[in-house]
Parts: C-alpha cells; sequence; structure tokens
C-alpha cells in the first residue's frame, strides 16, 4: 500500500515527525484561526474536561477567546459528543452523525456488558429517547440535571452511574448532543434539530473520509495509531488507510511506516522546528491522538503526566515537539495563576516563551495573570 509518490517512503528523524505533527495540528506556526476552523483540521478534540478541552482549540486559534468557543456553542458552529472511544469531544457538527454511523455500533457493543449491569435495558433505553424527543423538542436545551428528572418523571432510574450511561446511549445513536453554554454546564440538544446540515457519508466512502481526516489531522501517523484513536479494529483501520492512501504520503521513522496528508507536507515543507514553549492542556490530541506516544514522551516521565496511571492527564509543557514539564493553574478572583512544573530547568529563553504561552491561556479564560 502506497500513495502515489514515487520511490521507497522518505526516512524520517524524531525531530521532523514531531515538526510535522506541531505543523499538522496547527500548534505551530500558532495562526489566527477561528475555533471551527481548528475543529475543521484536526476532525476532533478530546474535550473531558471543558476548559482544558476548550484551551485546546484556543492554543491553535491565536488570539480566541473562551467567549469565542461559547458563541460557538450557541450558534451550533460546534457541538460536544463522544464520536471516539465513548469519550467527550469538540467537533463540527455536520460530522457527527456518519461519524457516529462507522464508530458507533463498536462503541456500544463494547459497552453492553456494562448497561446490563445496571439493568439500562431496552424498553428503558426507548423510554429514555421518548423523553429526549419530547423534552428537548424546538431547539430546547436542558442540562444534565435538568434531563434527569425529565426521565424520573417517566420512571428511569438515575442513580449511580445510571443517568450518565442512559445519555452516553443516547449520544452513541445520535439522539442528543452537548450543544449552548447552560450556566457552568452545557445543555443537550436533539442532534436531529440542532445540526442543520448533516454529511451524509455511508460504507468505504465515510471510512475513507474518517482515515483521511484523522491522518491530514495528526500525520505522521501509524494504522495502529488510527485504529486506536477511532477504536476500529485494526483490519478495517487498514482498509481505511487504503481507501484514502491517494492523498497520503508514506514515511519511514524508525523502521516504522507513518502516513500523512500529501497536502499537509507539501504546506509544512521547508519549515523549522520552532525555539517556542507551549502550554497544552491535558489531554490534548499532540499526545493523546496516537496510539503510541514515545516520540513526544520519554518513558521515565510518563507517570510525571499520567501519576498512579490513573487515566488523567496532565497539562503539558512542550519544547521543540518534547513533553517537558507539567503545568497547573490556581484561578482567584484577581486572576489566573499559571504555575510550570518542569522535568529539569529551562534556560531563560524557555522560561519567558512559556511565560507568553501563559498569558496566551489567561487571555483565553478572559483574566489577566
Amino acid at each position: 500500500m502506497r500513495s502515489r509518490q514515487a520511490g521507497p517512503p522518505l526516512v524520517i528523524a524524531k525531530r521532523e515527525l514531531l515538526r510535522l505533527r506541531l505543523s499538522a495540528q496547527r500548534i505551530e506556526p500558532r495562526e489566527k484561526l477561528s475555533v471551527e476552523a481548528v475543529l475543521g483540521q484536526l476532525f476532533a478534540t478530546q474535550a473531558q474536561d471543558f476548559i482544558q478541552g476548550g484551551w485546546a482549540l484556543g492554543l491553535r486559534a491565536a488570539g480566541s477567546t473562551l467567549g469565542d468557543l461559547n458563541e460557538a456553542l450557541e450558534s451550533g458552529t460546534v457541538i460536544r459528543s463522544a464520536p471516539f472511544r465513548g469519550t467527550l469531544h469538540f467537533m463540527l457538527p455536520d460530522d457527527l452523525q456518519w461519524v457516529l454511523g462507522v464508530t458507533g455500533p463498536r462503541t456500544i457493543q463494547g459497552a453492553a456488558k456494562r448497561l446490563r449491569d445496571l439493568d439500562i435495558d431496552a424498553a428503558v433505553l426507548a423510554t429514555a429517547e421518548g423523553v429526549a424527543r419530547t423534552a428537548l423538542a424546538g431547539r430546547t436545551a436542558l442540562t444534565r440535571d435538568q434531563f434527569f428528572a425529565k426521565l424520573r418523571e417517566a420512571g428511569v432510574d438515575t442513580s449511580g452511574q445510571r443517568g450518565y450511561h442512559v445519555i452516553w446511549y443516547l449520544a452513541q445513536t445520535a439522539i442528543v448532543c452537548w450543544g449552548p453554554p447552560r450556566g457552568t454546564q452545557q445543555g443537550l440538544v436533539l442532534v436531529d434539530e440542532w445540526v442543520r446540515s448533516p454529511r451524509r457519508l455511508e460504507g468505504d466512502e465515510a471510512l475513507r473520509e474518517l482515515a483521511l481526516r484523522y491522518f491530514t489531522g495528526h500525520g505522521p501517523a501509524t494504522v495502529r495509531d488510527f485504529a486506536w484513536w477511532t477504536k476500529l479494529t485494526l483490519t478495517t483501520g487498514r482498509h481505511g488507510l487504503e481507501l484514502a492512501s491517494d492523498e497520503l504520503t508514506e514515511l519511514d521513522h524508525d523502521g516504522t511506516a507513518h502516513w500523512a496528508s500529501t497536502a499537509e507536507l507539501d504546506r509544512a515543507a521547508g519549515g523549522r522546528m520552532s525555539t517556542a514553549v507551549h502550554a497544552l492542556p491535558g489531554f490534548d490530541e499532540y499526545l493523546l491522538g496516537y496510539e503510541n506516544r514515545s516520540a513526544p514522551l520519554a518513558e521515565e516521565h510518563v507517570q510525571r503526566i499520567v501519576p498512579g496511571m490513573n487515566g488523567i492527564f496532565l497539562p503539558m509543557i512542550v519544547a521543540r515537539g518534547e513533553v517537558v514539564g507539567t503545568w497547573r493553574r490556581a484561578e482567584r478572583a484577581a486572576g489566573v495563576t499559571v504555575t510550570p512544573d518542569a522535568f529539569a530547568d529551562l534556560t531563560l529563553a524557555q522560561e519567558t516563551s512559556f511565560e507568553r504561552a501563559a498569558s496566551n491561556f489567561a487571555r483565553f479564560r478572559g483574566t489577566g495573570t
């Protein structure tokens, strides 16, 4: 399987691999993009933590603020749902239904035992869908607690994890998604009403688009990275890669085939690795977008990013493409304080660059440092 390139794949070192990923992910060079444009490029960004997920967009869209994201959510040009790995992501609304057509059945199948253990059967889910279609009709948006109250009125027990898993199932089946801000939460809305112009893709056409969009926004990446990110089987992932290979170029890093958008490689040609230091959020696609994370993150530092290996990824300091520390924020009435915790001493230039990144984060939040 090979793109239209002639000859053997180009061999690239780690530094070039990381530079190309920073470019494809729109981290370097930083551009004045809209949050919608960022999502058009990356396809989806992990967003189980709203503020960190928002900053993943904000750091790539120079000059944007949390208010810009909230406006996009209010107008419906950005939504939040769980199309990949059953985990919340920000994405463009027009992509939601066709993506779930590819990823949803396998994700739901993987959760079948958990649903049975919670006594959530077909009758419960049918009742919940009916509640959603009635309570959310007319572009109504309800917070989770408000929707839980509607479910309980209909006899659906929401105690424990039941309410969460009912909403999760409705999201996986493209009945609901998270839409406009409602206080400190987002409102649940009906997908059929909220998504105005859904794309209609099925079968190989949808799988091809899924592969092309992933490798465009994350390349260079491997087919195993793609299968992990989508939670498709490796066989299906390989088929998707083959379908999209006419617009991809194969690269060789460390003896392993990596793939990237040919157009993106042309765009990044001749560029250099920046000396800028970045304050990436936890769960950022730059690390979470791949099964193999060894290129940007050295093995000895993994537990500094994921303490106790508990699945919680801390915000990261990234310099020359490599994760070199973590950072934390403290928000007070006077503003946001950002504190770095580097794995080794930063140079004076790196400290100054990180301070600029921290100031960008504070501006995104709408507060001072």
